[in-house]
């Protein structure tokens, strides 16, 4: 448009085309001979800044160095939570030394740090989901509510299984049928977490129901001779054999005996399939719902 508005004029494009291409060339020409001048000026800070800037960046890796090692002497430190810890700092003084550097070049560095905030705010915002997930995943590493091997049971939405895994933003667990589950750490952080493998032994809890004519001391004796022949059991502590409540059509019973955590399910089923054998060999009825129908004959 401003060509065409030249040629209508009558002025020579070609005339006006150099013109642009001499003024361009102009502001080139200034905005380099600022810039030689600026590195003339600040030639001796330059130097300052790549001789402190060097020289820091060395003190850095030899604090990380000595930082590395006490997380390695410490016992009580996990080898993710460490190593989250490292890169944390390691970001935290690298930042400190581009702000420091940048002061000695005579950059007004609370200008820096508004944008540098205003940057993070808008980052955070977008990045809410994400920031939740290492927020918990930072809880987690650090308080430890499970570890990887535990078996655990996620409320929120029930998942469950071993915990292969434990990262920033997630955590992966497996299930019994081979199945891996990926759950956020937000998640995980902000709901109830069972943990079935944290102690180093559980109670086992057997319920069965006989009928109303079985010897009920008889069936406590046999309940309780299962868990007391389980290779399971632990003798430490006590056998609870017990009547619980009267059903409509059974009483119900109970058996509860500790085990140790790794063999819960093995000695669980195994009872369960004893008190079965021996109640039908004492003659105990488990009974079951049952219907019956009467057929009324009407008479002619």
């Amino acid at each position: 448009m401003f060509f065409s508005a030249a040629a209508e004029s009558g002025t020579d494009i070609n005339q006006v085309k150099e013109e642009i291409a001499e003024m361009d060339t102009g502001r080139l020409e200034e905005y380099f001979d600022s810039f030689v001048n600026w590195l003339i000026d600040k030639a001796g800070l330059l130097i300052g800044a790549l001789v402190f800037l060097f020289i820091c960046s060395k003190l850095i890796k030899f604090i990380m160095k000595i930082v590395k090692k006490s997380f390695d002497k410490s016992s009580h430190m996990s080898e993710s939570v460490s190593g989250f810890l490292l890169s944390l700092i390691r970001i935290l003084l690298y930042t400190i030394l581009f702000i420091t550097t940048v002061s000695l070049l005579g950059f007004q560095v609370t200008s820096l740090v508004t944008i540098l905030g205003s940057a993070g705010i808008a980052v955070g915002l977008a990045l809410q989901g994400s920031l939740s997930n290492l927020a918990g995943g930072v809880l987690i590493l650090i308080l430890k509510p499970f570890v990887v091997g535990d078996y655990i049971i996620e409320n929120d939405k029930g998942c469950e299984g071993t915990v292969v895994s434990i990262e920033i933003f997630y955590t992966k667990l497996k299930t019994a049928d081979n199945k891996v589950i990926v759950i956020p750490n937000g998640n995980i952080s902000s709901t109830s977490v069972v943990n079935l493998t944290a102690q180093k032994k559980r109670r086992v809890e057997i319920n069965v129901g006989v009928s109303y004519d079985t010897d009920i001391r008889k069936a406590k004796d046999i309940l309780k001779s299962i868990a007391e022949e389980s290779q399971y059991t632990d003798k430490t502590e006590d056998i609870n054999v017990f009547l619980d409540t009267f059903g409509e059509s059974s009483i119900n019973m109970g058996l509860r005996f500790w085990v140790p955590t790794e063999s819960y399910w093995t000695a669980k089923w195994e009872a369960s399939e004893q008190i079965k054998y021996k109640f039908d060999e004492a003659g105990i009825e488990i009974p079951y719902n049952q219907l019956e129908v009467s057929l009324k004959k009407e008479n002619n």
